[in-house]
């Protein structure tokens, strides 16, 4: 019994050590299941195409920002300024710290949710904000999020 406890043990610490190390964010380079560009609209695009707060497909865009903890989320740069957050599914796997300014696929699904100031200040501090940028959240805001199943960097 030790010895299944230990392998066990062992086995779910070789794979936090692999999601918690992806290889760099290279061209051509995927994360999770992978997709191609084929069929993708641009992030742009994308409050267009959502109905009833949803959209399932592919989204194309550059990294604006990337979790800096664990690389668990990643944020999508909009013409209007804005960003478009991304996870990713079953948080199973992570980006590179270095994606940051690389254009990438998403495939997925985009949802309009609910972002408590809890949350929000969590990801605050995951990207590195300074005290006083994470003390001025003060209220829950509505946001489009992607749930990634597969991303390739372009």
């Amino acid at each position: 019994m030790r010895k299944q406890i230990l392998v066990l043990l062992l086995a779910g610490f070789s794979l936090g050590a692999a999601a918690q190390s992806p290889s760099p964010a290279a061209k051509g380079v995927t994360y999770g299941a992978g997709t191609t560009a084929a069929g993708a609209i641009s992030v742009n695009e994308l409050d267009k195409k959502m109905t009833d707060n949803h959209y399932s497909g592919k989204v194309t865009g550059k990294v604006r920002e990337v979790c800096q903890e664990k690389g668990c989320w990643m944020k999508l740069e909009k013409e209007n300024g804005e960003t478009l957050m991304v996870k990713f599914k079953d948080y199973g796997f992570f980006m590179p710290k270095d994606i940051v300014g690389k254009d990438v696929v998403l495939e997925g699904e985009a949802i309009v949710k609910e972002v408590s100031v809890k949350q929000q200040k969590h990801y605050a501090e995951d990207a590195g904000k300074s005290k006083e940028e994470i003390e001025k959240i003060k209220k829950p805001k509505k946001e489009t999020q992607f749930i990634a199943s597969g991303v390739l960097v372009q």
